[in-house]
């Protein structure tokens, strides 16, 4: 087997050196050690960095390296690398010929050791926050040649690594071993709930424009990427009963469906407005409150209850959107958060009539009873009108509340899932459509237990993540196959 360098950018792990000094499929150990982490341990060659994976400390690294194979141990919790993980590692390298290899593991806490399994990479995998573990196999060889193709990224300060893998799969695979070859004593044990909002960070501002301008090149380089140029929303063809609806699914929100009905009702507007809500066959209370909610509203609460019980939260919304109750332009309201004040409804009715085939609001974190949680507002201040739609195949989703020209959005429909409905249907709009943005809070979104994200088991999460990484790939062969098009009837 052909032999390794092993390289730890884990400051935990550091015990853990000298059990593989004498492996023989190690031929040498790099520390990579910033400014405030430990030394170098005895026997591990130190490489001094800026931060952990910039262009410089990349470059460092590859230039240390003369074995065919890089293993990084990567920074998140202390790892102990299981039994043949390295011959293993090495033997699906060379069988597969893959650019970048990682595997399954384990998690050890306070609870015990559980199996950490993780999703196998696509084409639309390229978030910088795919899981791919905390150990990774290199091929040195598809580095040297992803470079020389399309060129090493000067000035980085976090993402070269980040760089490098969205270069190397385009030529090379990005392979998962579906072995647990190792275990992690992980550092970050929040749920998932709590690092939901991670990304959107103010904290984080400079290091997600890093991360863009790397995924906007990748983009350019496969051909995905999209100019800003957008088609015209048309005038629709039928009649609408009112300007504007707000789309309430629900199943099961007792405790929270009347607020969120009664900031919709306290709305001041120009024009004629209505609530559609899609009672997905509650069986806790809610239907007989809808009921009451409906009788007392003045025909302004819509209560449906769908034929169907195969229903998502993205068939209720197209039970809500291609009702004849349904006006020009459909709003979202989460069953079980509210409006922050009195004129949200107009702001967002007044963007749409711009132009838009959609419009993003802000949003404020707030616990049940309505006192902030951190980080707070939620502006999504990364979108740009010239990049937006093209870093949106980097993020997990575009913000809220979301709303729609229905006469767009009814040639599209959503799918029928309960996660990333909506992030599918922005993905698409955004490829054709301008999209406007509104950067104040306008309503307050509740994180309780109730939350469906609260606190996601592992499988559901990376189902999820699976799923929206499918809409990416899905997304960028579309986009693929728009510029193939656009560039054959340029040349005709």
């Amino acid at each position: 087997m052909k032999p390794i360098t092993l390289v730890f950018a884990n400051a935990d792990a550091a015990a853990d050196v000298q059990t593989y000094l004498t492996h023989p499929l190690v031929e040498r150990i790099l520390w990579l050690r910033t400014e405030n982490s430990p030394a170098a341990p005895m026997g591990a060659e130190e490489i001094t960095v800026d931060t952990l994976f910039s262009s410089d400390a990349l470059d460092q690294l590859l230039a240390a390296c003369a074995s065919p194979y890089l293993m990084i141990v990567l920074p998140g919790g202390r790892v102990t690398l299981g039994a043949n993980a390295l011959e293993r590692f090495v033997q699906v390298a060379e069988a597969t010929q893959a650019g970048w290899l990682y595997s399954d593991f384990r998690d050890a806490n306070e609870q015990g050791i559980s199996d950490h399994p993780v999703n196998d990479y696509q084409l639309g995998s390229i978030r910088d926050t795919f899981e791919f573990g905390q150990v990774v196999l290199l091929d040195r060889a598809a580095a040297q040649v992803s470079g020389l193709e399309y060129g090493t990224t000067e000035g980085l300060r976090w993402g070269a690594l980040y760089d490098l893998r969205l270069k190397l799969s385009i030529d090379f695979e990005v392979r998962r071993v579906p072995e647990t070859l190792y275990t992690r004593a992980p550092l970050d044990t929040r749920t998932t709930g709590e690092r939901l909002f991670d990304y959107v960070d103010p904290c984080q501002r400079a290091y997600q424009i890093e991360m863009e301008a790397i995924v906007t090149e990748h983009l350019k380089r496969i051909d995905v990427f999209l100019e800003p140029n957008f088609a015209d929303v048309s005038a629709p063809m039928n009649e609408f009963p009112v300007l504007a609806s707000v789309i309430i699914p629900v199943r099961n929100r007792v405790k929270t469906i009347a607020d969120a009905i009664k900031s919709v009702l306290s709305q001041q507007t120009d024009f004629a407005h209505n609530i559609i809500v899609i009672d997905n066959h509650s069986t806790d209370g809610t239907t007989e409150l809808l009921q009451q909610l409906a009788a007392e509203s003045a025909g302004k609460l819509i209560h449906l209850i769908p034929t169907r019980t195969d229903y998502g939260i993205g068939g209720c919304w197209n039970e809500g959107i291609y009702s004849t109750h349904c006006g020009r332009y459909a709003v979202q309201l989460d069953s079980d958060d509210i409006y922050s004040g009195t004129t949200t409804l107009q702001r967002i009715v007044d963007e749409l009539r711009k132009g838009y085939a959609m419009v993003v609001g802000s949003y404020t974190i707030v616990d049940f009873d309505l006192y902030e949680l951190p980080p707070g507002l939620i502006d999504h201040r990364e979108w740009t009108r010239d990049n937006g739609r093209n870093n949106a195949l980097r993020i997990n989703g575009l913000g809220a509340p979301r709303a729609f020209d229905v006469s767009v959005l009814r040639s599209i429909g959503f799918p029928n899932t309960s996660y990333g409905e909506d992030y599918a249907v922005a993905l698409r709009l955004s490829r054709d459509y301008d999209i406007g943005r509104i950067y104040d809070s306008l309503y307050y979104a509740r994180r309780w237990s109730g939350n469906s994200d609260s606190a996601l088991p592992l499988a559901t999460a990376n189902r999820y993540d699976a799923y929206k990484d499918w809409l990416r790939t899905v997304e960028m062969q579309a986009r693929q196959s728009l510029n193939a098009a656009r560039a054959l009837g340029e040349s005709e």
